[in-house]
C-alpha cells in the first residue's frame, strides 16, 4: 500500500448498529467536506466518539483523500491514536489527532464530534486579530458563540491539550489562531452544520473586506440576530439535522460509497 491505492475494507465484524450510523454519517461528512472545497490536502480531521462506554473514536485513514473515505475503512482509536481495529489495513495521522484527543478526553457531551479543517478562508481569518466578525446573518450565529486559541505551533505537544480544552469552553466553534477551524457537536449534523456555519462566515468576511469597508451589525440586531438563526437550526429534533439529512441526499445522488 505504499502508493495508498485505496482497498475495499470489509464492515467490522461485531460492531453495533448505532456505531455504523456513525460511521456512515461522518463518512459523509467527509464527503461534503471534499464536496465545499475546505480540504488542504490529506490533512485535518473528522473525529466522533463511538457510542459506547470505551473511549473509542473515529477517525479517517491517514493518506486517503476525504472523497475516498467510506464506512468501513474509517479506523478505530483510543484517545492516545492506538489503532483498536487491527484488521483495517491503514493507519492514522497520530500527531494530527493532539487536538482532536484534547476536545475528547474532556468527556463533554457536547463535543462528541470534533471537526478541524484548513480551508484558505478559515486559514485567513485565523490569521486577522478582529476574528470572525457580525457582518452578515450567518456570521451573528457567532455571537457570544465562538472560542479563540493562541497558536502554539504545530500540534505536537500533548501539554497542549489542557490549554485547548480551556480555551473552547462550552461553545461549539473555535477560531484556531493563525491556524484554522475547529467546531464540535452532539452529533455529525450538529458539528457539521457549526462547520458549514463557521466557514461560510469566514469566507463572506474576507470577499465583503477584499471589496471594500465592512459594515458591522450593531451589538444588539447581532445578538438577537444571532439568538434567531440558531434557534431556527434548533427547531429539528437536534440542532443541524434537517440540513444534514438534505446534504446526505446529495451525497447519495454524487457517490453513495461513502456508505460501504
Amino acid at each position: 500500500m505504499n502508493d495508498m491505492t485505496p482497498v475495499k475494507v470489509a464492515r467490522p465484524a461485531g460492531i453495533s448498529d448505532a456505531e455504523w450510523q456513525l460511521r456512515v454519517e461522518l463518512a459523509a461528512a467527509y464527503r461534503m467536506v471534499d464536496y465545499f472545497g475546505w480540504c488542504e490536502l490529506i490533512y485535518g480531521h473528522l473525529t466522533a466518539k463511538v457510542p459506547g462506554p470505551d473511549l473509542h473514536f473515529l477517525i479517517n485513514p491517514y493518506g486517503l483523500n476525504y472523497d475516498e473515505v467510506t464506512a468501513s475503512n474509517l479506523v478505530k482509536i483510543d484517545v492516545e491514536g492506538n489503532k483498536i481495529d487491527v484488521d483495517n489495513p491503514y493507519g492514522v495521522n497520530q500527531a494530527g489527532f493532539v487536538i482532536h484527543s484534547a476536545v475528547h478526553m474532556a468527556h463533554s457531551e457536547l463535543h462528541q464530534v470534533v471537526m478541524h479543517t484548513h480551508s484558505r478562508s478559515g486559514m485567513a481569518i485565523a490569521a486577522v486579530k478582529e476574528g470572525v466578525l457580525p457582518i452578515s446573518m450567518g456570521s451573528t450565529a457567532f455571537v457570544d458563540r465562538i472560542s479563540y486559541h493562541d497558536y502554539e505551533g504545530v500540534s505536537l505537544y500533548l501539554d497542549e491539550r489542557d490549554r485547548i480544552v480551556e480555551s473552547l469552553g462550552d461553545n461549539h466553534a473555535m477560531v484556531l489562531k493563525n491556524h484554522g477551524l475547529l467546531t464540535t457537536g452532539r452529533s455529525v449534523a450538529e458539528a457539521f452544520l457549526w462547520l458549514y456555519r463557521l466557514e461560510r462566515a469566514a469566507q463572506v468576511q474576507i470577499d465583503a473586506g477584499s471589496a471594500g469597508t465592512l459594515n458591522l451589525i450593531t451589538a444588539n440586531v447581532a445578538k438577537r440576530s444571532g439568538d434567531d438563526v440558531n434557534g431556527f437550526a434548533e427547531s429539528a429534533a437536534e440542532y443541524g439535522a434537517l440540513e444534514f439529512a438534505a446534504l446526505m441526499r446529495k451525497m447519495d445522488k454524487i457517490d453513495p460509497s461513502f456508505r460501504d
